[in-house]
């Protein structure tokens, strides 16, 4: 029996009503699936069996040796791709894949933020299933006014509808993690590179730069903390331009009022 490796902020899920639920959420078309950190395949095998052609990316080297003998048969048959290597390595290029498909993911909590926001960037990527800390979940889901609203919340709502499904207790998992988990959905109607939101890559980090300022002290004003970048009189012009209280805390401002913002002061 293969244990969970604390290394690798490995959880293994086993409520099978669960694992149901997570296939029942994915969308209901022909594009692949990628599935990130397969752990023992139990999701790989459902996705198989609804007919899901599947590349999926394992970390972990003896999860790889027990899934290539899992899967032998649809790995041989290329319904099943599997490449034992850190995703984040294989990210190197714009896209996991040179096709449009849709990732689903039990991650661990150590790397689900970096991972959520490669998707996001990438132009394949048409939507995210993913079983994450509930916590980061809130801040991806998170509205304009509620105080989980943060520069997740920004980046996820500028592109994407996003939605957490539902919770999962810890006893869902092997061995059970200290805190619960939430099944985040983010379902893109946009890319970040159409001409009205960032027509480069550097664009896009430069706005993700100018949201970490924004959040840097969620308590403070927002004026305040972009103190750091631009000069006070130029916030309090614009402010006054966009009718923005001088006064406003950063979860107070629409996704919209944080573009608009970003590409007056950066003019």
């Amino acid at each position: 029996m293969i244990k969970a490796k604390k290394k690798f902020g490995q959880n293994f899920l086993k409520d099978e009503s669960v694992k149901q639920k997570i296939i029942q959420a994915m969308p209901n078309d022909d594009k692949p699936v990628v599935e990130i950190g397969p752990g023992l395949g139990d999701l790989t095998r459902e996705l198989l069996d609804a007919q899901k052609r599947v590349t999926a990316f394992e970390i972990d080297l003896e999860l790889c040796g027990y899934l290539q003998k899992r899967f032998k048969t649809e790995l041989k048959s290329g319904q099943l791709e599997l490449v034992c290597n850190d995703v984040l390595e294989e990210w190197q290029h714009d896209s996991l894949r040179d096709e449009a498909y849709h990732l689903i993911a039990n991650l661990p909590y150590y790397v689900a933020t970096n991972i959520i926001l490669k998707a996001l960037a990438d132009q394949k990527c048409r939507s995210i299933l993913v079983m994450i800390q509930k916590e980061v979940a809130l801040k991806f889901a998170a509205k304009s006014g509620e105080k989980a609203f943060s520069a997740l919340s920004i980046l996820a709502n500028s592109i994407s509808k996003a939605q957490i499904l539902f919770d999962v207790g810890r006893e869902c998992f092997d061995p059970p993690p200290k805190v619960v988990s939430a099944v985040l959905q983010l379902e893109k109607f946009r890319d970040y590179t159409q001409s009205d939101l960032f027509g480069t890559k550097e664009e896009l980090e430069a706005f993700q730069a100018f949201l970490k300022a924004a959040f840097q002290q969620p308590r403070k004003v927002l004026i305040k903390n972009l103190q750091s970048l631009y000069p006070k009189e130029a916030l309090l012009e614009q402010f006054e331009t966009l009718e923005i209280s001088s006064v406003a805390r950063p979860h107070q401002l629409k996704t919209s009022d944080y573009h608009l913002l970003f590409k007056n002061l950066n003019k």
